[in-house]
């Protein structure tokens, strides 16, 4: 364990508190960063399906721009201005409030017990192509391979963020390979016009927008992940920066190259473009060993995504803990490794349980729940803008506040068109009603959490700062 040093209230006060080890460098951040927002081109395969070719195209193109970038830059400028564990988290709460801070922190774990179970079954799904008879049909076993993602990576991780960062960088080289020789060989065997047809016979404009817009925002989700790690990154003002610089291209053409060479090569009509088939565009275009290897980079994609996001969704109740807003037992370090054990712990049992259902169908709640938990961001953005314009902010976005409103304004108009698009096509209730729900169980779970809170503060476990304000004890930065 370390100790670090910070001072993030502006009074002048630094408190020494206990943090997690530090050991990530850039490299190993580049590749969890990859890993908590895309893991490879799996899975746009559905967005070609249903919306057809060039308007999948345009949404991979264009929804890093007005979704990727304005996130990116948001989150740039508050995680150098408040490197800190929780991240997000500690944003919000300084920003607006602890009932504000507790929203942002439960929603962002909440959604995660839908999208976390999502990986392991991932993992089962491309396994059943290697052993049918095994994990096909057979409820039982499909369970217990799920349950075993579930528990190494989980292990791995109380080993430390560097066994996770390194196995990251492992993780991606092999998740990116296939879809490079792919791209390089597809190249030379061009035969159709990758844009055609740009829509499918029978749907709208509108329909094809809102068919592909959820899953590709899916795709794009993750920006801020990583801040709340930043308490275990060895320079998190320096390589926060510069590892968003290097991945959002990175990501949009390892999604955009792919999904345009493999139109070209093999076309809409002679492939199914649905989850899966890249193995067998990969096989059309290298031969079966480029399709086998396509099938072992997806196995290996969806360990390496639910790695990398266990890392970063675990701090939160971690924090949540230490603050008292979730109960302490989650604030426990393991000894030896320096993690937060506790919290890695009982996030993987809430998962063990999730992959047993139907959950994963409930990804449009999973946006829309994440997209609650990242205006919140965008409007801490905005309030320490105004409250705390002489805050130290190493990176701070340019141009004043015209910039800040195009850089605000962008993600809410896709959130709105995206949930408006929802309700028209499927309903109210089959997807706002549930994501509002979910929404609810924060304003409802925060005055019992309060409550306890203040019983820690009269036992004289916490500080009674943060129920009213920001907790001035609650920063977790680079030693200063």
């Amino acid at each position: 364990m370390a100790t670090a040093t910070a001072d993030f209230d502006g009074s002048g006060a630094h408190v020494d508190v206990a943090v997690v080890k530090r050991a990530l460098g850039l490299g190993a951040l580049v590749f969890i960063m990859f890993f908590t927002v895309s893991g490879g081109a799996y899975g746009l395969e559905d967005v070609v399906g249903s919306s057809g070719a060039g308007m999948a195209l345009l949404l991979i193109l264009l929804t890093p721009l007005f979704w990727s970038l304005p996130t990116a830059l948001m989150v740039a400028e508050l995680a150098t201005a408040m490197p800190v564990e929780g991240g997000f988290y500690i944003w919000v709460k300084r920003a607006m409030g602890p009932f504000w801070g507790f929203q942002e922190g439960w929603w962002s774990w909440l959604c995660t017990w839908v999208d976390m179970a999502i990986y392991p079954v991932l993992f089962v799904d491309y396994s059943a192509s290697y052993f049918p008879h095994l994990f096909a049909d057979n409820g039982l076993y499909r369970w217990l391979l799920g349950l075993a993602v579930i528990w190494v990576f989980t292990y791995l991780n109380i080993r430390g963020a560097k066994v996770i960062g390194d196995s990251s960088i492992l993780f991606g080289v092999i998740v990116l390979a296939p879809f490079a020789i792919m791209t390089v060989m597809g190249l030379f065997q061009w035969h159709y016009n990758p844009t055609q047809p740009f829509i499918l016979d029978g749907q709208s404009f509108g329909q094809s927008l809102n068919l592909g817009l959820f899953v590709v925002m899916w795709n794009y989700m993750g920006w801020d992940g990583l801040s709340t790690i930043a308490g275990e990154m060895k320079h998190p003002r320096r390589d926060y920066p510069k590892t968003l610089l290097i991945t959002l291209p990175m990501i949009t053409a390892c999604y955009f190259l792919p999904v345009v060479v493999g139109l070209a090569v093999v076309g809409t009509k002679h492939v199914d473009w649905t989850a899966g088939a890249w193995n067998t565009i990969a096989k059309d275009i290298g031969g079966p060993w480029l399709g086998a290897l396509m099938a072992f980079g997806a196995l290996v994609a969806a360990a390496g995504l639910f790695s990398a996001l266990l890392l970063s969704v675990t701090r939160v109740p971690f924090v949540m803990g230490e603050d008292g807003y979730l109960p302490k037992v989650l604030f426990k370090i393991h000894p030896k490794y320096g993690t937060p054990w506790v919290a890695l712990v009982v996030s993987s049992a809430i998962y063990s349980v999730f992959i047993l259902g139907p959950f994963q169908s409930l990804v449009v709640v999973d946006v829309i729940v994440y997209a609650g938990a990242l205006l919140l961001e965008f409007a801490a953005l905005v309030i320490l803008r105004r409250k705390e314009p002489n805050m130290e902010r190493p990176y701070k976005i340019p141009g004043g506040w015209p910039v800040i409103a195009l850089v605000v304004f962008f993600p809410v108009a896709i959130v709105l068109l995206a949930v408006y698009d929802q309700i028209m096509c499927a309903g109210f209730m089959s997807t706002i009603g549930l994501s509002l729900i979910a929404l609810a169980t924060g304003p409802i779970l925060y005055p019992i959490a309060r409550h306890f809170r203040n019983k820690r503060v009269q036992a004289g476990e916490l500080t009674a700062a943060g129920l009213e304000g920001h907790d001035p004890d609650s920063g977790r930065g680079e030693s200063v």
